[in-house]
């Protein structure tokens, strides 16, 4: 790592007023240091360039940092913003993992350091947003102190651990702040949903907002930088304790010999409170697991009638389905479908047997599927469009204890902000979650099939009954408690109909994920696309 040499000697305080460093800075340093994070998106994309778009300071009781906007741009014509905190050291091991190059500022040898891993720049963050003082510069800083907020001095800091797309750390061992790295020109529904669920709802199953930090530049408005969070006490996510429990399910399938062929059997979407579940049903799974499934629905239906309730903030006012709704779906499903249907012939060797078998039927019934998206038509929905969670699944819950915590409510990776804001069906966010349940299933099957001593066909069929007895028990407390909150999800035929419009939306959009990241793992969406197209279409 060479050390990066000014043509003029400078004080750190006006370094990016240098235009031959800044230069040196984003083409020698910053580029190979943010291509090698695991917060940067553009892995799979060819990078052309990057810049600093914007930067701001920092400066509190003599400390001083800069905040530099990335702009990084890509050979495929499109770009992405970026957040990295500039902070100087002069002993290399303050650094830590967030050294990014050694650096020379006039005779002062030392380091430039991704800042929040110097504890003196979390302090400054923290002292801040308890003030609750804006700071004017090129942009508007605005830190705020939510109402919950009832810390009065900074103590600590340390990291949550590895993340894939933002940095989280937590404060005084109360509280966790998450990072934005990649950041956009517009509020992050994470921060609007989670202070509105705090401000203005009775909603208390998510962490609680007690502060944040964004950035207002011309022509820009609002970026969210940082938002602040109450520590809630968990045991971990819902997709480990789903693994665990699932483990001791097909465990005792094995162990008490019950062949699930003689299983009775459940209609996909219907609805089951605990005391129809078949007896022998419960003997194989045990109470506990339909208990906290009905649980967790109940706090995801808990969820869209505090967001849903909304009157006066338009943001949040529930809205009727229409032409626009309407456009924007058909073309932004339509396109999806497309780019996965390239995926999947661009990769048909990387598949072999079942999972080839159903990639090929995908591609022979793909007008059937284009079909089914085609048809949606708005006049026939008597329900309404609220916010959702929109990248709703296992992993966005914690457990606590018998309970559950909603949480990340950014919206799905793939969607433009823009898109992520938009009022859609809230059959999206139960798809997503019951698409969670099936790949939860499946990779219990994948990582444990041999020590369970079954036939393959037998533990894809318990599978396949287990995901329809979980839905069941799920969508008769959901729809229970919506209904009597007087949230307009539609009648039972809409539901219905939505509800199988989504999960096929989710199942493809899986697909892409699993061909570049794990092929041998396609065949769950390619399974769940099968079994939605199977089963008899709804009609409104």
């Amino acid at each position: 790592m060479s050390k990066v040499k000014l043509t003029n000697p400078t004080r750190w305080e006006n370094l990016l007023d240098d235009p031959a460093f800044k230069k040196q800075l984003t083409e020698d340093v910053l580029e190979n240091y943010v291509v090698s994070q695991r917060w940067y998106g553009g892995k799979s994309s060819t990078l052309k360039y990057l810049e600093i778009s914007e930067f701001f300071t920092i400066a509190h009781k003599g400390d001083h940092f800069y905040g530099l906007l990335l702009e990084v741009n890509f050979k495929e014509a499109f770009y992405q913003h970026y957040f990295l905190p500039l902070g100087f050291v002069e002993d290399k091991k303050a650094a830590g993992d967030g050294l990014i190059a050694p650096v020379q500022l006039g005779e002062k040898t030392g380091y430039l350091v991704d800042a929040l891993y110097l504890d003196s720049f979390r302090k400054v963050l923290f002292e801040k947003i308890i003030e609750s003082h804006p700071v004017e510069g090129l942009g508007t800083i605005t830190f705020h102190a939510g109402e919950q907020l009832e810390e009065t001095e900074y103590i600590s800091s340390r990291f949550l651990g590895a993340e894939q797309s933002n940095t989280s750390i937590i404060f005084n061992d109360k509280h966790i702040i998450k990072f934005f790295r990649r950041i956009y020109s517009s509020t992050n529904p994470d921060y609007q949903i989670c202070r509105y669920l705090t401000e203005h709802t009775n909603f208390d199953r998510s962490p609680t907002y007690t502060g944040s930090i964004n950035l207002n530049i011309v022509k820009r408005h609002d970026i969210t930088l940082a938002l602040m969070q109450k520590l809630v006490p968990n045991d971990g996510d819902g997709w480990e304790w789903m693994l665990g429990e699932l483990k001791t399910v097909f465990s005792t399938l094995s162990r008490k010999h019950i062949d699930p062929n003689t299983l009775p059997e459940v209609q996909l979407f219907s609805r089951l409170k605990l005391r129809e579940v078949p007896h022998e049903i419960v003997d194989w799974t045990g109470l506990d697991l339909l208990k906290r499934i009905r649980t967790l629905a109940l706090r995801t239906a808990q969820f869209h009638v505090a967001i849903g309730a909304e009157r006066n903030d338009l943001k949040f006012t529930a809205d009727k389905y229409n032409g626009d709704y309407n456009v924007w779906l058909k073309n932004r499903l339509l396109y999806m479908f497309q780019n996965r249907l390239n995926t999947v012939e661009n990769n048909l060797h990387k598949l072999k047997d079942e999972a080839l078998e159903l990639a090929q039927e995908l591609l022979e019934r793909k007008n059937e599927v284009r079909a089914r998206f085609i048809e949606f038509d708005w006049h026939h929905m008597k329900g309404e469009r609220i916010r959702i969670h929109g990248d709703y699944h296992l992993g966005q819950v914690l457990v606590d204890g018998e309970d559950f915590y909603l949480l990340d409510f950014e919206g799905e990776p793939e969607s433009t902000i823009r898109d992520r804001k938009v009022k859609q069906m809230p059959q999206k966010d139960l798809a997503g979650m019951f698409r969670s349940f099936h790949y939860a299933i499946y990779s219990t099957i994948f990582e444990h099939r041999d020590q369970l001593g079954l036939p393959i066909e037998d533990l894809y069929k318990a599978g396949e009954l287990l995901y329809k007895y979980l839905i069941s028990i799920f969508l008769d407390t959901y729809l229970h408690h919506v209904h009597n909150n007087n949230l307009n999800i539609g009648y039972q035929k809409e539901v219905n109909f939505l509800l199988q419009f989504c999960l096929l939306e989710k199942a493809i959009y899986e697909l892409g994920y699993e061909f570049n990241s794990r092929p041998s793992w396609a065949i769950i969406p390619l399974r769940g696309i099968q079994s939605i197209m199977n089963h008899k279409q709804q009609k409104v």
